[in-house]
C-alpha cells in the first residue's frame, strides 16, 4: 500500500455496570498531526465503580503518553506493569490495556494485555493477524505475557477492541452459559456488515453495545467498552464565514468554495450574497422558526446548508463545549451545521476577515466573540476533542 494519507475515524460508547455511576473502563485517544499518527488505548480497570476506573485512568494514561514518545513496547509493558499493583489473592494486575498506534499511511502497531482479543474486519469478514508474544519480567520476579501485531492495514479495514464486558455479557443464562462470547461477536459484526456494509465507526460501537446490554436483560453485569476505528478515505467539509477583507477578492473566495470536493455550509447573510453574487446563484430565504432561537436556514443550489452567520457559528461552538460523543441532539441550524461536522473528518474552515461594525457595539453581549475568534475556538475543539483534521484560512 502508498503512503497516501487515509482517515482514522475512532468511535467509543461504553455503559457502566448496573448500579455504577461510573465505568470502570477507560478509553483515551490522540491524534499527532504533525506525524500523521493515531493512537488509542482502552483499558479495563479490575472489579467497577471508582476504583476501577482510577487504575483503568492511570494504565490507559502511561499507554498513550508512552506510545507517543514512541518508547520501545517491552520499556512501555514493563513500566506500565511495574506501576500497577497486583491482586494478592489472585495474582492478576488490577487493569488490562490495549494499544493500538495507527499512521495515515496503514502502519499500525498493536499491544494487548489481557484484554479479549481485538479483531480486524476486511471486506466484511473477520481477519486473522499473525502476531509475536511478548514475555515481560518485572522487577519483582513476575513474569507477564503479551501479544504484539504489527500490519498494514488495508482501505475500509475495521479495528474493533472490546472489554470483557462485551464477551462475557449474558453469562449464566440459559442461552450463553458461559457469555457472549468472541466467536459470537464475530458473528454478529459480519451480520451488521451484511446489512450496512458501510457502516460508520459510531453506529457498529453503538450495535455492540446495545446487544451486550441486551444479553445482560438492560442490568449490565460489568462494565461494557466497545471501541471501533475504521480506516477510510477523509470525509471533507467546508465552513465558510464572512466576506473577504478586501471586495476585490470576491470573486476569489467563490471559486475556492465551488471548486471544493465535500460538502459545503455557508454561515452569514453577506457572506451567502457575496457567494450567490459571483456564483449567479438565487438565495430561497427560510422563514420557518424552531426552538433553537436561531434565525431559519436558507437554501442555495450547490450548498448543503446556509445559515445566519455569528450567532450561529456561536451557538456552534457552545455546543461543542459540552458535547461528548458524535450523536448531536436538538433542532435548529446550529445543530444542523454540528451533524455535518460530525459525520465529516476533515473540517475546512475559510473566515472572511472584514469586520462587521455590528459586532463592535459594545451593548451587545460580551460572549458574541468576533467571528475568528469563534473560528479558531470551533478548531480547537474539533482538534482536542473529536481527532478531526482542521485547516483554517482567513481571507
Amino acid at each position: 500500500m502508498n503512503r497516501k494519507r487515509y482517515h482514522v475515524d475512532v468511535d467509543c460508547l461504553q455503559l457502566s455496570k448496573h448500579g455504577c455511576e461510573v465505568c470502570g473502563d477507560t478509553f483515551l485517544s490522540r491524534k499527532i498531526k504533525a506525524e500523521d499518527r493515531t493512537i488509542v488505548a482502552v483499558s479495563d480497570g479490575l472489579g467497577s465503580g471508582i476504583k476501577a476506573n482510577v487504575l483503568a485512568t492511570l494504565t490507559a494514561s502511561m499507554a498513550v503518553n508512552f506510545t507517543l514518545e514512541k518508547q520501545p513496547i517491552d520499556r512501555t509493558a514493563k513500566i506500565i506493569m511495574s506501576t500497577l499493583p497486583v491482586d494478592k489473592q489472585r495474582q492478576i494486575s488490577y487493569a488490562t490495556f490495549t494499544i493500538a498506534d495507527i499512521e495515515s499511511g496503514g502502519e499500525t502497531r498493536i499491544i494487548e494485555f489481557d484484554n479479549p482479543p481485538w479483531m480486524l474486519f476486511r471486506d466484511g469478514k473477520p481477519v486473522i493477524i499473525d502476531h509475536e508474544k511478548l514475555t515481560i519480567e518485572l522487577n519483582d520476579g513476575r513474569i507477564r505475557e503479551m501479544h504484539h501485531y504489527q500490519f498494514t492495514l488495508q482501505l475500509n479495514d475495521r479495528i474493533i477492541i472490546v472489554s470483557d464486558g462485551v464477551t462475557q455479557s449474558g453469562i449464566g443464562s440459559a442461552t450463553m452459559p458461559f457469555g457472549f462470547g468472541e466467536e459470537a461477536l464475530r458473528e454478529f459484526v459480519a451480520g451488521q456488515f451484511t446489512n450496512n456494509p458501510e457502516m460508520s465507526a459510531h453506529d457498529l460501537a453503538q450495535a455492540i453495545v446495545k446487544k451486550s446490554n441486551i444479553n445482560d436483560i438492560n442490568k449490565p453485569k460489568d462494565d461494557i467498552t466497545c471501541t471501533v476505528l475504521h480506516f477510510r478515505k477523509p470525509r471533507r467539509l467546508l465552513l465558510c464565514s464572512g466576506p473577504p477583507y478586501d471586495e476585490s477578492k470576491d470573486m476569489m473566495l467563490a471559486q475556492m468554495v465551488q471548486e471544493f470536493p465535500g460538502k459545503k455550509v455557508v454561515c452569514g447573510g453577506t457572506t451567502s450574497k457575496v457567494l450567490a453574487r459571483e456564483l449567479n446563484k438565487e438565495i430561497d430565504v427560510g422563514l420557518a422558526l424552531d426552538d433553537s432561537g436561531l434565525p431559519p436556514a436558507s437554501k442555495m443550489e450547490g450548498f448543503d446548508l446556509v445559515t445566519e452567520g455569528i450567532l450561529t457559528i456561536g451557538r456552534v461552538a457552545e455546543m461543542l463545549e459540552h458535547q461528548q460523543n458524535t450523536h448531536v441532539k436538538g433542532n435548529g441550524p446550529a445543530a444542523d451545521i454540528l451533524r455535518l461536522i460530525m459525520e465529516s473528518d476533515e473540517i475546512h474552515l475559510m473566515v472572511g476577515t472584514k469586520i462587521n461594525v455590528a459586532h463592535q457595539d459594545p451593548s451587545l453581549p460580551v460572549e458574541l466573540e468576533i467571528r475568528r475568534n469563534v473560528m479558531r475556538k470551533i478548531a480547537r475543539l474539533l482538534e482536542e476533542k473529536f481527532l478531526k483534521e482542521v485547516k483554517i484560512q482567513f481571507i
